[in-house]
């Protein structure tokens, strides 16, 4: 080989030598030997409020750094049971259905890597969510809080409606009972959409089946093919009947569109979560406000969704990853999710920083937390969840089409969702 070959051949190994020495440092350390941990969540407005904490992080622990890593929701579930299966996932993960993944061994033990006594400050609603087989496998990162309904106050008043009625509304299957249906008529006079009745999981589903007395689930099976159930999908299902909440053929392809039609003005009554919050306040051109949900046969029932960060069981860096866990976990980490109001933190003292935010800002979010002091219904779980609601989803979107009625739409829903459980 002549000089000149071996020259070029040798600068050629050292370049793939200093790419591949850059490809594992990216992967495995930051500069001046950092480990670097990597973060997956799926909702870009939460970077900054991480970024601000992880930063308080790794000033206390200059060896170790956290990269966040963003999938969109859209695809988030099926990318993340892929890289889980392929052992190519991130360090820490969102998570709000974990059951597959804890049974399958694929989660770190929350309580044996921070120790029993972490979850106490939590709030307790998102550690029975996240507790299984007696043992706890996220660390919840914020809550959802109750369903409340957002109130234009200019179609109220337009419509001669007292706050005072709205707050005192109670729906019921009954029509000499229903309060709420008579209200929404009303409301019909001045607004194309009264009310936004849809198949919609966590803000219609939920709230209207607890205030109708029933369950999603009961002994790890689905239940919700009820008398109580049949109560309130026929109360549901019958205000899209009536035109008043939208078309089935527009909200079933449209997870935003009750939203967006409450921002434009064409809509009086928005049930829905805190998730919405930060959205309306910055772009409702109206007066609006918040009452609670209408009362049920049973009361005002909600969930109280959590989403939890999970320890992935696979990580190369265990004892940086119970480091990070334990910095979101504490008052002092977590508390930078609610401090722009962006969501209501887990650990229960720094809730009220989330309050403090929105009152500044002339909200008063109390509806959300009064509806779960009383009676909140479980958004569901177990192994197979996904699946089974992958099955009641298109069931349920012809139903409120008006294509299956509701005692067979309940019952085949029902059916189909235990099978596909099962099956996981």
């Amino acid at each position: 080989m002549k000089d000149s070959t071996r020259a070029v051949f040798g600068m050629v190994v050292v370049a793939v030598l200093l790419v591949a020495a850059a490809l594992w440092l990216g992967r495995d350390a930051g500069g001046g030997g950092r480990t670097v941990v990597r973060l997956r969540i799926w909702d870009q407005s939460f970077v900054s409020a991480y970024r601000a904490s992880l930063d308080e992080f790794q000033r206390a622990n200059p060896d170790v750094e956290v990269r966040i890593t963003l999938v969109p929701w859209a695809s988030y579930a099926q990318k993340l049971r892929l890289d889980v299966a392929g052992g190519i996932a991130d360090d820490m993960f969102w998570t709000n259905l974990y059951e597959d993944y804890a049974d399958s061994g694929h989660l770190m033990d929350i309580g044996a890597t921070l120790g029993p006594e972490t979850p106490r400050a939590w709030d307790p609603q998102a550690v029975t969510q996240y507790t299984r087989s007696g043992k706890f496998w996220a660390v919840p990162q914020f809550v959802d809080g109750g369903t409340a309904v957002y109130v234009n106050r200019d179609l109220l008043a337009q419509a001669g409606i007292d706050p005072a009625e709205l707050a005192a509304a109670r729906w019921s299957p009954d029509p000499g009972r229903d309060t709420f249906r008579p209200l929404l008529r009303r409301l019909a006079t001045v607004a194309p959409w009264p009310y936004n009745a849809a198949n919609d999981f966590q803000s219609i589903s939920l709230p209207y089946l607890g205030s109708a007395g029933g369950q999603l689930q009961r002994d790890g099976r689905f239940a919700f093919d009820s008398p109580p159930g049949r109560d309130a999908f026929g109360y549901s299902v019958g205000l899209v009947a009536d035109r008043l909440s939208p078309s089935a053929a527009d909200t079933n392809t449209s997870g935003d569109f009750a939203k967006n039609a409450f921002l434009q003005g064409r809509m009086a009554l928005f049930q829905s979560g805190t998730f919405n919050l930060a959205t309306i306040a910055q772009n409702a051109g109206f007066h609006w406000g918040l009452a609670m949900i209408p009362e049920g046969p049973a009361g005002r029932v909600s969930a109280d969704n959590a989403i939890g960060l999970a320890g992935n069981a696979a990580t190369a860096h265990p004892e940086a990853v119970k480091r990070v866990l334990a910095w979101l976990g504490s008052a002092a980490g977590n508390r930078y999710l609610g401090v722009d109001g962006a969501a209501i933190p887990a650990v229960v003292p720094e809730q009220q920083v989330y309050r403090d935010y929105w009152a500044r800002h002339g909200v008063d979010v109390s509806p959300f937390f009064d509806v779960l002091r009383g009676n909140v219904i479980p958004a569901g779980g177990g192994a197979g969840f996904p699946a089974a609601l992958q099955a009641i989803t298109p069931i349920f979107d012809e139903m409120y089409l008006g294509r299956i009625p509701v005692p067979d739409a309940l019952a085949r829903a029902q059916r189909e969702a235990d099978t596909a459980a099962a099956q996981q």
